[in-house]
Parts: structure tokens; sequence; C-alpha cells
């Protein structure tokens, strides 16, 4: 039996605002800011979550030791971005849910002292909610506001019960 969780038209809506700090700005801006943020928070974990956000953050020196890609951006597909990584694990992940598969792909992900590419068949946006859920607290999870510029999730104990929750809310549905 494979559990999937769907996300339901009002978390759709919640989940539009940023769940961590919104750095606003060009991607030049955007990743100096975080680059010193990194520096002074030195981060335990560095997880990014989207193929724009990810490409930027390595073109500016900053390696997150999971990047979780779906070699598109908003919804259309791209070449995919050449990302060094020591490894790559591929998950399916319909747009809109949460599948088994992504929960212990990703739990795979970040169990791994190596840096790790992830990338997804379907659509990796959610996989932001399984990356906090899933890292090690004083970790920061990344990913792309489209047209605004990034958000950086500063996992603790606080994040990580709101990010349940909104799992917990979302469509239960099962596939044998």
């Amino acid at each position: 039996m494979i559990k999937i969780r769907r996300l339901t038209p009002a978390l759709r809506e919640k989940l539009k605002s940023p769940i961590g700090l919104l750095i606003q700005g060009t991607s030049d801006e955007t990743m100096k800011k975080l680059g010193e943020l990194v520096e002074k928070e030195k981060p335990l974990r560095i997880i990014s979550v989207g193929d724009v956000v990810s490409n930027n953050m390595t073109k500016h020196g900053i390696f997150p030791q999971v990047m979780i890609v779906d070699n598109r951006v908003m919804r259309e597909h791209i070449t995919p971005i050449s990302l060094d990584a020591d490894q790559t694990l591929h998950l399916k992940n319909p747009p809109g849910t949460l599948t088994d598969q992504a929960w212990s792909t990703i739990q795979e992900a970040l169990s791994q002292a190596q840096r790790t590419k992830v990338v997804v068949d379907g659509e990796e946006d959610l996989l932001t909610l399984v990356a906090v859920l899933h890292a090690p607290e004083k970790s920061l999870v990344v990913y792309g506001q489209p047209q605004e510029g990034i958000v950086v999730v500063r996992v603790t104990k606080q994040k990580k019960e709101m990010m349940r929750r909104i799992v917990e809310a979302m469509e239960m549905l099962s596939k044998t």
C-alpha cells in the first residue's frame, strides 16, 4: 500500500506565503545575504530546494549538502543544471503531493555525509516540508520565492512542528 498526501486548496493558499525568512532582491543580492547568514550561523546542513536556487547558491560559493531539483523552472522544463554532487538519487513525486518515496529518499539524502543531488520526476516544491522535518536542528533549508527572492527556513523544533501540522492537514490518498 502506497500512501500519498495531497495538498488541499486551503493549504496551497497558505504555502504561497514564505515559511521562513524572505530575502528579497536579485540573485546576486540574495546570495550575498545568504552567504553572510551562513557565515554567521554556521548551519549543520544546508539543503536547497529548486533548480534556480541550487544553481545560484553553487555559483556564489554556497554548497548545499543536499540539492533537490526537478529540471523545471516555473513548471517549464529546462536543460538539467550542472550541479556538482557525489551522488544522485531519483524519486517520483507528482505535483501537489508527497509520496512515500519522497519521504524515504529525502531521509536517505540527509543521512549521507557526501553531497547529494535529488532529482525529482514530478514536482519538488513540497519537499521543503520533508527536508525541514528530517534535517537536523540548526540546519538551513533554502528555496526560491518566485519574483521576490529566496526563503531561508531555519530548522528548529518550532519549524518542525509547523511543518508536521501542515503535512497532517494534507489529504491522505492510498494506492495499492
